[in-house]
This record gives structure tokens, C-alpha cells and sequence, in this order.
């Protein structure tokens, strides 16, 4: 097993597979997969490694799943990921190296460039964006929502 002791998450297009759908009255929803809560909850945290949720938008939908899953690191609405990170880290006495980071868009690159740089690993879904699949250490075979997150969860426990 890789020394990582963060699972640091982005949600649209990772945890799901970045749809928002929209009801006729505004209610938003977003689908998560099983597999990937399953990864988290019973693999991840078992080996030592504590769910992080870092996302840009803002949604009740995102603290319920996170509840749901008893991740307690979840940081909404947050435009630049990096600063964040270190925040979490600092308060830990935790390093960049210490952490794997998944992630599918431009928003999350910055983010993982640090933590690969630092030796850290970094991981996306199979339909990330071109950039992000070429810094990845591990690209999951599945889409975003779709299991890439269980994936690349196993792949770090080898």
C-alpha cells in the first residue's frame, strides 16, 4: 500500500458523473455510485486513509452524501482548491506527500500538479479532462459517478 492518509474528493464529475439534473420546481439532484461510497467506507477508511471533500459548488445534496458516508472533511463552494488543502493539512501537522487526490476537470488541476510535485498521487475518471488524465498517476478505466473512484481506491491498497 502507498503512505497516503488523505482521499482528497472533488464531486461533479468524480464522486458523480457530472450531471446536475433539474426538477420543474428548481430541486436540484445528482447521482452518486454505490461502488464508490462502498470503497470509501469500507476500504479506504479501514487502511487509515480519511475522506476529503473539496468542491466548488455549493449543494445540500453533497453534506447529506458526505453524512451519509461519515466523511467529516467536506468543504463546499471553495474556488481554489490548494489553499484549502493546506489549511486541512497544516491544522494536522499533515504534508502534500500524504495525499492521493481525485479529480476530472481544470478546476482540480492546480491542486494535483502540488500534490504529485510534493509525491503525492493523483488519479482521475477515465472521461476526465485531456489535462488531467495526462498528470494522472492512475486513470480508472470507469467514468466519473460510474465507479472510478472505487477503482482508484483499490488501486492505492495494492
Amino acid at each position: 500500500m502507498k503512505n497516503i492518509k488523505y482521499l482528497v474528493l472533488d464531486v461533479d464529475g468524480t464522486l458523480t458523473d457530472g450531471h446536475i439534473y433539474m426538477g420543474q420546481d428548481g430541486e436540484i439532484m445528482k447521482a452518486f455510485s454505490a461502488k464508490d461510497g462502498y470503497g470509501i467506507c469500507h476500504i479506504a477508511k479501514p487502511n487509515g486513509i480519511t475522506p476529503v471533500i473539496i468542491t466548488g459548488r455549493v449543494s445540500k445534496i453533497v453534506e447529506n452524501r458526505a453524512k451519509e458516508l461519515s466523511i467529516t472533511e467536506i468543504h463546499q463552494g471553495v474556488a481554489d482548491k490548494l489553499p484549502k488543502l493546506m489549511e486541512i493539512l497544516e491544522k494536522n501537522g499533515d504534508t502534500l506527500e500524504q495525499c492521493a487526490y481525485c479529480g476530472d476537470d481544470l478546476n482540480d488541476y492546480d491542486c494535483m500538479k502540488h500534490i504529485k510535485d510534493a509525491g503525492g498521487i493523483v488519479g482521475c475518471p477515465a472521461d476526465a479532462a485531456k489535462e488531467v488524465i495526462e498528470l494522472a498517476d492512475y486513470v480508472a478505466s470507469k467514468d466519473g459517478g460510474r465507479g472510478a473512484v472505487r477503482e482508484f481506491i483499490e488501486w492505492l491498497v495494492e
